[in-house]
């Protein structure tokens, strides 16, 4: 249920699906709410030997994380990564109640952890009511959200993030729909110095108390004109590591061509 283009340890640029609050659960709103404020990783995914670490599909080469769906660049150097989706309509998993909020998020990093710069679109559904936000984060700072941009279920976004130096850039949301765009810049980091090894394009599942929260259905998502730049040149996510959600059972299917990539709930 999240989705993103994101570079990672240099820049991210990634799209989700998080809880919003409503007001009639008070206590558990404010739950997720500390949530979506707070750093939205904590252990990187792809970390083989740990909680989240990564399983091998014999068949397709394909790796699994338990949070984190897509493709990731990997190399060193890169400072800039762009993508564009429509936003998709979230759903509550078969036999879901109307309370429990099932969300994704589509941020993260790779092989850099000292810092990620990275900004995408939240997503969410909660009983029947769906929301959407934009956000930029430098991690391990907060995420924060932009202001004065109106985003609905359909309209397409382009996403972006580009790093000046390992510890100064900006982060940049256009609705292409509406014709409206947000920025931030960080004009120099205090949290952490990014390292420029990967760029990746993301759907992910995020936390709430250390546990992964229930993971949206969301069909599926593309990132289109997905663009990473590294020492001059641009690059698209052919040759990207593909890696899938896996929890108790496989969850998405991604996919990369030359320019685009694909993440499918299953």
């Amino acid at each position: 249920m999240k989705l993103a283009v994101a570079i990672f340890g240099t820049t991210l640029l990634a799209t989700s699906i998080i809880a919003f609050p409503l007001t009639s659960h008070q206590q558990a709103d404010t739950e997720i709410q500390r949530s979506a404020q707070a750093p939205r990783r904590k252990i990187r995914p792809h970390n083989p030997g740990t909680s989240e670490g990564l399983y091998l599909n014999q068949t397709s080469q394909e790796t699994y994380s338990s949070n984190w769906a897509g493709a990731v660049l990997i190399g060193t150097g890169y400072t800039s990564v762009s993508g564009e989706i429509a936003l998709p309509i979230p759903h509550l998993p078969s036999g879901a109640n109307s309370y429990p909020n099932y969300c994704g998020v589509g941020i993260d990093g790779d092989t850099c952890s000292t810092a990620i710069l990275q900004t995408g679109i939240d997503f969410c559904i909660q009983g029947g009511s769906t929301s959407y936000s934009a956000w930029y984060e430098w991690y391990p700072d907060y995420a924060r959200n932009f202001s004065n941009i109106q985003i609905s279920a359909g309209n397409k976004i382009k996403m972006a993030v580009h790093a000046n130096s390992n510890s100064s850039g900006f982060a940049t949301i256009e609705n292409i729909s509406t014709g409206l765009s947000v920025a931030h810049i960080f004009p120099y980091s205090l949290v952490g110095e990014l390292c420029e090894f990967n760029a990746e394009w993301i759907v992910e599942d995020f936390s709430i108390n250390n546990a992964l929260a229930p993971f949206a259905y969301f069909s599926t998502v593309v990132f289109s004109n997905a663009v990473a730049s590294r020492g001059g040149n641009t690059y698209g996510p052919s040759g990207a590591t593909v890696m899938d959600i896996y929890q108790d059972r496989i969850l998405t299917s991604s996919s990369v061509t030359s320019n685009t990539v694909t993440i499918s709930y299953i």
